[in-house]
């Protein structure tokens, strides 16, 4: 099995850092844990990202563990890569996805 290289566009940064600031606050250790889960998610998503099924337009997704988000993301078989685009609620509206990929 050949590992993939990873790609996260600044818009899923800036959902990471959003996020990630949101929950400085709510719990003690909380912001530092989603950051790892998505971190780890994300460098799992290297090693086999072909698993989950594709759900709109070839982008896949992939569920933070223990957390409502939702890791949106494009695997080219062809070079071996994967683009994370964006990091999502669950609970979000799916027009502001269709925005964004406009």
């Amino acid at each position: 099995m050949r590992k993939f290289r990873v790609k996260i566009d600044q818009d899923a940064l800036s959902d990471i850092q959003e996020i990630t600031s949101w929950y400085e606050g709510k719990s003690n250790g909380l912001r530092k844990r989603f950051r790892c889960n998505v971190i780890n998610q994300i460098h799992d998503l290297s090693f086999n990202p072909l698993i989950f099924a594709i759900r709109y337009k070839e982008i896949r997704c992939v569920k933070v563990n223990k957390f409502p988000y939702l890791i949106h993301y494009y695997a080219n078989r062809d070079n071996s890569t994967i683009e994370v685009l964006a990091v999502f609620s669950i609970s979000r509206n799916p027009k502001v996805w269709e925005e964004r990929t406009k």
